[in-house]
């Protein structure tokens, strides 16, 4: 089912809502969206005149959390290379600046500003088409044919497209990443009047390019903004897991020793940003100590995930034990929040496994995640 951009009706008789509906069609790169939603945030705050430079400033923003944060690549990869400009340019601002992937925004643009010159080779690479080819849908209703070649003969041509059919925007003549872009007054009223759906119909079309760009990566929806805390549900695990150590001592994985009550957290093997869930399989206790220090990253495979497996037999016997009814209660109050995978219902947690015969399951379904991660970009800690 495709999104349909719902515009309200009083717009369709002096602008054209089709034309501007084609703004993402058929896109190379995952910027000509970012362009687009800088755009409409801009008009948003009410502003009428901006520039390439300040444009490409709030995409940079909007993008940086998706990279840096969830590893997503922007356009793909060729060869083992980035082939998005945009992502490229954060990359280089984060490695440059020494910026969290949690920066807030105005963090973000005082970087940029700071490293204006070692970026301005890859922001005036976004320049080069998307400015232009947005555009390209309102272009029909010329019987003049665009002048792709030259961008100074672009600029002319917008303007004499706009006097046959409103535009969004129209270009100034500075050069390069001062050149102005002018939004129109009666395009600023309509996406006013309906920037939400804007906005969503923006994120439906770019989240559909980002997976089919990043296949192997789970939940991607969730992947465009900061990450909501209140996703999170651990509760019932932590009661289960508190309820297991009560009975046995468990080692914690990274440390090879025993775990001491009330000081440890209940976190993911394979990272959450990652996964995107709080499966059961997925989760252990460790040492609070080392949580900030693990934060985003994945864990060695060897020897972790032996010991991993280990605690997760732990918790797998004592649910399955006539003599702990209470732990049984406990997991069965997970199956809301924390056991949905089919795989984990049917195979992993089903009765009358043996130790290798549970490891062998954990294993064979875990370790494909476990490497997608890893191809996606996240570092081994």
């Amino acid at each position: 089912m495709e999104y349909q951009l719902n515009i309200d009706g009083k717009y369709y008789n002096s602008l054209d809502i089709d034309a501007f509906s084609l703004m993402m069609k058929n896109p190379s790169y995952c910027y000509k969206f970012y362009w687009l939603e800088a755009i409409v945030q801009l008009i948003s705050e009410d502003v009428k005149e901006t520039s390439f430079n300040e444009i490409i400033d709030e995409m940079i923003a909007n993008a940086w959390y998706t990279v840096l944060e969830f590893h997503i690549h922007l356009s793909g990869m060729i060869e083992g290379q980035i082939k998005d400009g945009l992502e490229r340019a954060i990359l280089t601002l984060q490695e440059l600046s020494k910026l969290p992937a949690n920066a807030s925004k105005v963090e973000i643009k005082n970087g940029i500003k700071e490293y204006d010159k070692e970026l301005t080779l890859y922001k005036e690479q976004l320049t080069h088409m998307v400015p232009y080819r947005a555009l390209s849908g309102f272009f029909d209703k010329c019987q003049e044919r665009a002048y792709w070649g030259s961008t100074q003969r672009m600029v002319s041509y917008i303007e004499r497209v706009n006097q046959i059919s409103l535009l969004p925007y129209t270009l100034g003549t500075g050069s390069s990443l001062k050149k102005e872009v002018f939004f129109h007054e009666a395009w600023i009223k309509m996406i006013q009047d309906n920037t939400v759906p804007i906005l969503g119909w923006i994120q439906y079309e770019k989240v559909k390019w980002l997976q089919n760009n990043n296949p192997e990566v789970p939940g991607l929806i969730y992947k465009l903004v900061p990450m909501n805390e209140k996703m999170r549900k651990l509760n019932s695990v932590r009661k289960l897991w508190k309820a297991v150590m009560d009975n046995q001592s468990i080692v914690d994985v990274f440390k090879n020793s025993p775990i001491v009550n009330d000081n440890y957290d209940v976190d993911h093997f394979i990272p959450w940003s990652f996964v995107m869930n709080d499966e059961l399989w997925n989760l252990m206790p460790m040492d609070s100590s080392l949580n900030s220090s693990k934060s985003n990253k994945l864990p060695k495979w060897d020897p972790f995930f032996r010991r991993f497996a280990s605690n997760q037999f732990i918790l797998y016997s004592m649910i399955h034990d006539d003599r702990k009814p209470e732990i049984r209660k406990m997991y069965e109050s997970c199956y809301r929040d924390n056991l949905h995978s089919i795989w984990a219902n049917q195979e992993l947690y089903r009765k009358g496994n043996s130790k290798e015969e549970f490891y062998i399951i954990l294993e064979k379904n875990m370790q494909p995640v476990y490497d997608s991660a890893r191809r996606q970009g996240y570092q081994i800690w």
